[in-house]
């Protein structure tokens, strides 16, 4: 496949796209647990590890889910198996208000406000408070929402779990259909947590080379080493969930990062990039001014007087390498020494005819 060089995205105050600094969002999610003042807490946070946007969940219950809706398993574990999907999102909702005033906040503190939504209300609410959608990987195959998303003609951020090439394509399409070019597709694994053993990194440049858009990866293994080594796979964008306390009442929060993990996934990223460089291969500074104490020289391996033809067995090769370097080897030999060559001295052409 031939790759078109990728438009990069505008998200806020950030450029998204190879060769810029990855895009780290820091998914709150409802990790604060209904509560504004925990979520103003969760921004602080996020603001404090460095990361580029805060992104929460907006929704209303009733219009999310059915009264039949069943939790899944690993939520079944954190909230119990008593509650049901429609109960347990009720305790982690916030009203349209208070997002507003999260938005606000976020905007005090500099950060990236961004939220998704996962309903069509709460999409047109959204609109005037975010600079780009991100669309979670249950809606990949809500063509309808897809369309709406689209049309609203800002970036949108795609997670991919649970599905396949065939399926994120038509998301893909419906999208561009609405003259909506400005995507990322985020490489995801939807459970919580997952395995190292089904992280599958690599289908992130899977994603890249089918659809020529930027890719990224949103993570919900344990720990940081998996977003450390998508950033150095080329993830334009990573996400990932974080908590004030794992051990905090909800369904999200174990599988989260705390607050000082969060901040040593941000230096770490930061640091895999200054590590990744520009790809291009040259000496650095650094290694210009140790070059010469490494490198090599022909020199004397005896004694030289002036007017000799050198011959193989008067030269040699040591360091350092401040004279003729040892690929002209052969251009040395048959010369002739325009002075005393002494042993060990290093040769130049200025001193062979």
């Amino acid at each position: 496949m031939k790759y078109i060089i990728m438009t990069k995205i505008e998200i806020g105050n950030r450029l998204v796209g190879r060769n810029e600094a990855c895009f780290i969002i820091a998914e709150a999610g409802v990790n604060h647990n209904g509560d504004i003042i925990m979520a103003k807490k969760l921004i602080d946070v996020a603001k404090e590890a460095g990361v580029d946007a805060v992104k929460f969940q907006t929704f209303k219950a009733e219009n999310l889910v059915t009264d039949e809706g069943e939790t899944a398993d690993y939520q079944k574990n954190n909230v119990g198996k008593s509650k049901g999907q429609l109960t347990m999102l009720k305790e982690l909702e916030l009203g349209y208000e208070d997002f507003a005033e999260l938005k606000k906040y976020g905007d005090e503190k500099k950060i990236i406000f961004l939220s998704t939504p996962h309903t069509e209300d709460s999409l047109d609410f959204l609109d005037s408070l975010v600079p780009a959608f991100k669309i979670g990987s249950g809606d990949l195959t809500n063509l309808p929402f897809l369309k709406k998303v689209a049309r609203k003609k800002k970036p949108i951020i795609l997670s991919t779990g649970m599905s396949t090439l065939k399926e994120i394509q038509g998301a893909v399409n419906v999208i561009k259909s609405e003259g909506n070019n400005k995507i990322i597709l985020l490489h995801c694994i939807t459970n919580y947590p997952c395995t190292l053993e089904e992280a599958n990194l690599k289908a992130m440049l899977t994603l890249e080379k089918e659809f020529n858009l930027p890719v990224g990866y949103s993570d919900h293994t344990l720990g940081i080493i998996c977003p450390v080594m998508a950033v150095a796979l080329g993830a334009q964008v990573i996400e990932k969930h974080f908590t004030l306390n794992k051990n905090l009442p909800g369904p999200d929060h174990k599988a989260s990062l705390a607050p000082d993990e969060l901040k040593e996934m941000v230096k770490a990223i930061r640091s895999a990039e200054k590590a990744l460089g520009n790809g291009i291969k040259k000496p650095t500074k650094s290694e210009e001014k140790i070059k010469k104490f490494v490198r090599k020289s022909i020199v004397a391996k005896v004694n030289i007087p002036k007017g000799a033809k050198i011959v193989r067995d008067m030269i040699c090769i040591k360091r350092p390498g401040t004279g003729i370097e040892p690929k002209y080897f052969r251009k040395v030999i048959g010369k002739n020494a325009q002075e005393n060559i002494k042993k060990d001295e290093i040769i130049t052409f200025e001193i062979l005819k």
